[in-house]
């Protein structure tokens, strides 16, 4: 399992990023892909996860609302869509792939392999 993010950057407060987190070494549509993020001094937490059957989401209650899961088999990328930044959305941002996908989307150690990480820095 392979994944690599990308898109992170410094943003105002209030603006957007979209971040990508494209795939190889296994069969992108037979995983769920989860996003977490992690801010210093702090635990890892599980953002939002987009399951391997029929593209269920599911999101963290900070984010609902403003941030948005969609993937593009055809391109083994998932995205996430961040809007209305907050400078508490400062963190490094992570892509992970589940094959077993249950109820704790949320827990970090659900998941199989993990991306490098991204940084995300909102400005206030």
């Amino acid at each position: 399992v392979q994944l690599v993010e990308s898109g992170g950057g410094l943003v105002q407060a209030g603006g957007s990023l979209r971040l990508s987190c494209t795939a190889s070494g296994f069969t992108f549509d037979d995983y769920a892909i989860g996003w977490f993020r992690q801010a210093p001094g702090k635990e890892r937490e599980g953002l939002s996860c987009i399951s391997s059957e029929n593209d269920v989401t599911y999101f963290q209650d900070s984010v609902k609302g403003r941030f948005t899961i969609s993937r593009d088999i055809a391109k083994n990328t998932m995205y996430l869509q961040m809007n209305s930044l907050k400078p508490e959305d400062t963190a490094v941002y992570y892509c992970a792939a589940w094959s077993q996908f249950g109820s704790r989307w949320y827990s970090p150690y659900s998941y199989d392999g993990w991306g490098q990480g991204t940084q995300v820095t909102v400005s206030s």
